[in-house]
């Protein structure tokens, strides 16, 4: 008999889900800010989505996730924006006002938080 490989056959079917789980946190500034400044937001000066105010940012996924920052409802450029998760003193959003740019008081900031909770299941046939 000739040489052959041996090798295992088997019929595997897998099933991939990718869950996202997003917060929206809202600010809305106190007082005109004019560029080029940061404007830094503690995370207690945040509200939810219910009005409740908001004692943690949440920790971002490696991996799996990323935030957006929105200001008077336009998606911003992400190299603007730091966000730092954590509770109150620690977690922030630190957002770069550019020069001859300003913001006017009561103008909303929204950031989004999204992270994923990828999983994956497999079924092997015989």
């Amino acid at each position: 008999m000739a040489l052959q490989i041996m090798k295992i056959v088997a019929n595997v079917t897998t099933t991939v889900a990718t869950t996202p789980d997003t917060q929206r946190f809202f600010y809305n500034t106190t007082s005109l800010i004019t560029g080029a400044t940061t404007l830094t937001i503690d995370a207690a000066d945040f509200f939810d989505d219910t009005g409740a105010t908001v004692t943690t940012l949440p920790t971002l996924n490696t991996d799996n996730s990323y935030f957006n920052v929105y200001v008077n409802g336009v998606l911003q450029m992400q190299d603007l924006s730091t966000y730092t998760p954590g509770a109150t003193g620690v977690g922030e959003l630190a957002f770069d006002v550019p020069a001859a740019t300003s913001l006017l008081l009561n103008t909303p900031i929204v950031v989004e938080v999204v992270n994923f909770t990828p999983s994956s299941s497999s079924t092997i046939e015989t």
